[in-house]
């Protein structure tokens, strides 16, 4: 039975006094602004000197680097993206169906759950899969291991992922093909009354995939000399955690992100998607499915460094647009 989270809270309780904890994750409370989301990484309002523990390079300390100087905490670090990363591995063979199922659950369950109680639709990586930012009375809807979870303050329950229906009533709204009437792109619906079959083994690379990706996005976007950069949100039209940044009236702006994979890409990928008509003369500028450029799982399976990869590939599409 999952057990109700606050994944800043958890890992606080690793850190020595004088130390304070930044993660990946959504925690409670809930937020009221213009996201209705927090920003699990931001260093700020930390009290003075305390050190700020986060995931990215704007803390006082990362926690790879903390976790270095202290290896009781590397394993959970490497569980929750944080730091001592783990190695990308070799995709089950049934990733992709696991992949188009759990998609359905994201966009016709877990996102109109967020969208009944304040209007928003972004997801985010959570520990062992995805799920909502909290919302209403400290609420959160997720996708954890093979299992629905909905957590309510203290109280949490959970359900086996049956069909998308049933994902959709447990989180409690009705099924509906358009439940966000006017979306530009809305995903094809399949039979949600279809038996879902989802390994542990598959989700739990869709949950790594998903982890990975937000611990370099959230690096990404502190890219020295960045403007008008948005949150790293999980958008369950398509399935993958991106955010924006750039002046568009400078044919500067561009999406960063990374698929778990579709259609014209049958594994994960990364991908800078620019907002402006590419020069294809540039060599940077390699997919042709969309106006941007790619960087296959493979590449970075075969990498000694995937995040230091993933990192090179952002800041060379940055610095393309801006050359």
């Amino acid at each position: 039975m999952p057990e109700p989270r606050n994944p800043r809270a958890e890992a606080q309780a690793l850190l020595p006094e004088g130390h304070e904890a930044r993660v990946l994750e959504p925690s409670p409370p809930a937020v009221v602004d213009e996201y209705f989301a927090d920003d699990p990484t931001d260093p700020a309002g930390a009290a003075p000197g305390v050190k700020v523990v986060g995931p990215t390079s704007d803390a006082d300390v990362t926690w790879d680097a903390f976790a270095a100087d202290h290896p009781a905490v590397a394993e959970f670090a490497a569980d929750h993206w944080l730091g001592a990363y783990k190695p990308l591995r070799p995709l089950p063979a049934d990733f992709a169906r696991v992949r188009d199922d759990l998609h359905q659950v994201a966009y016709f369950a877990l996102a109109p759950a967020r969208h009944a109680a304040n209007g928003k639709i972004g997801l985010r990586y959570t520990f062992g899969g995805f799920g909502t930012p909290f919302f209403g009375d400290d609420a959160q809807a997720r996708v954890e291991g093979t299992e629905l979870v909905l957590q309510q303050g203290d109280e949490i329950r959970s359900a086996p992922i049956i069909t998308v229906r049933a994902a959709a009533e447990f989180f409690g709204v009705s099924y509906s093909e358009e439940w966000f009437p006017g979306f530009h792109d809305p995903l094809e619906p399949t039979d949600p009354d279809r038996p879902l079959t989802v390994s542990p083994e598959a989700v739990a690379a869709l949950a790594d995939w998903f982890g990975f990706a937000f611990s370099v996005l959230e690096e990404a976007r502190r890219t020295e000399g960045a403007e008008q950069v948005s949150r790293v949100q999980l958008w369950p039209e398509h399935f993958d955690p991106a955010f924006e940044m750039g002046d568009h009236d400078r044919g500067r702006r561009a999406s960063y992100g990374a698929s778990p994979g579709d259609a014209s890409h049958p594994g994960p990928y990364l991908y800078v998607a620019a907002w402006s008509e590419v020069d294809r003369s540039e060599p940077f500028w390699n997919d042709r499915s969309f106006n941007g450029a790619s960087l296959g799982y493979d590449e970075l399976l075969a990498a000694d460094d995937p995040r230091a990869l993933a990192l090179e590939f952002y800041r060379r599409g940055f610095d393309t647009l801006h050359s």
